[in-house]
């Protein structure tokens, strides 16, 4: 058995430390090279003295330099470094053989982008990647090699459930349709009048999975499953029209796909994020997760309904950057980042972040997206404008 040798950036986060339980069950398998975390420093330090990686990065040389000090009083022998050069560099370590890409926002746009140039196996739970740059960066999977697994739940199981040989041709294949599944968030039943009262502690209650705030809340507004359908268009080479979302309160079907002789395929399993991270580590092979089987009895019944727009513009909202396309998402992402980040500091209310994002896409021309510095450019505009339509 080959050992597989890993860079995880975002290690403290949901996703890392859920990667990091998995990786621990297999200790024959997989070795972590480099961990990569942005603050929370007591939690990479006891993951490096669990896991011993050659190399740790941190936010700022601030950071680097207490968790440095503390690394050396146990006599930890990992090198630490700082800032996004640094998270570039370990994203293309010539040692390493795969990169989990998991830290949340436009942060991890350039580690991955740099991952894929160096022709990595990449397990990217990381949505920025591709709805801010979905041509550059697939076009940086496509001539250098690289490897593309999904991590999220619903892509992963639309993964699954396609046929093996897939290549993006869906009337080949005998696709009709991708079936994204979602939620609902917390407040699928709340009614639409009260939506302006949520607090963010409201919003970041997620009734089926434990998530970060900013991803908490883009489940709350369903921001995270319009990101998700424009994922969705640049892996599986879908457009918008054949992408559907399909409210599924249990969580129970991460994702379908329907086929034209009438079938659907669907992977279930019980909501727990080290199902897909277990997948996409042993691809194609299978290993212990540590998630119980799902138990068809307990949970009894399933449902689904069509996603009411009038009570998720942000979703509706993706759809439209998607059809627009070229700098139109990245647009989306930037004013959607900026518009939940006041939202969670108290500046605007719950409702007032479709409106920010939708006030942004209207003032920003849309461009063609070549090259990362084109992807950035569009990135900053947007959020100048959101930060001035907050600040007005």
């Amino acid at each position: 058995m080959t050992m597989q040798k890993l860079t995880i950036l975002g290690s403290t986060g949901s996703i890392g430390v859920n990667a990091l339980d998995v990786i621990r069950r297999h200790p024959r398998r997989y070795q972590v090279i480099a961990l990569c975390a942005h603050h929370q420093i007591d939690r990479l330090f006891d993951q490096c003295l669990e896991f011993q990686p050659r190399y740790a990065v941190v936010r700022d040389a601030q950071l680097a330099a207490k968790l440095r000090c503390r690394l050396a009083e146990v006599a930890c022998p990992t090198q630490v470094e700082h800032g996004p050069e640094a998270l570039v560099r370990m994203a293309k370590l010539p040692e390493i053989d795969s990169v989990m890409a998991a830290i949340v926002g436009a942060a991890g746009l350039q580690p991955t982008l740099a991952a894929a140039v160096a022709g990595k196996k990449i397990l990217l739970a990381n949505k920025e990647a591709l709805v801010m740059a979905g041509p550059v960066f697939m076009r940086a999977v496509r001539e250098n090699g690289a490897t593309l697994l999904p991590i999220d739940s619903e892509h992963n199981a639309i993964f699954q459930s396609l046929p093996f040989d897939y290549s993006g041709d869906l009337l080949k294949s005998g696709v009709c349709n991708l079936l994204l599944t979602a939620s609902g968030g917390p407040f699928l039943k709340t009614p639409v009048s009260d939506l302006e009262r949520v607090t963010p502690e409201q919003a970041c209650a997620h009734p089926n999975w434990v998530m970060g705030r900013k991803i908490s809340v883009d489940s709350a507004t369903m921001m995270n499953k319009g990101l998700e359908v424009i994922e969705a268009h640049w892996l599986f080479k879908v457009p918008a029209e054949q992408i559907q979302v399909v409210i599924h309160p249990q969580s129970v079907i991460h994702s379908l796909v329907q086929y034209v002789d009438g079938s659907v395929i669907a992977e279930l399993g019980n909501p727990d994020m080290r199902t897909p991270i277990a997948h996409a580590l042993a691809y194609p092979e299978r290993i212990a997760a540590g998630v119980l089987p799902l138990d068809l009895f307990e949970i009894a019944s399933l449902n689904f309904e069509r996603p009411d727009f009038e009570r998720f513009p942000c979703l509706a909202l993706a759809y439209r950057a998607l059809r627009e396309g070229h700098s139109a998402p990245a647009t989306l992402n930037a004013a959607n980042e900026i518009a939940v980040q006041a939202f969670l500091d108290g500046k605007i209310k719950f409702t007032e972040i479709p409106k920010i994002i939708s006030a942004v896409m209207n003032q920003s021309p849309i461009s063609v997206l070549a090259t990362l510095a084109d992807v950035l450019a569009a990135d900053r505009a947007a959020r100048r404008l959101a930060e001035q339509h907050i600040s007005e």
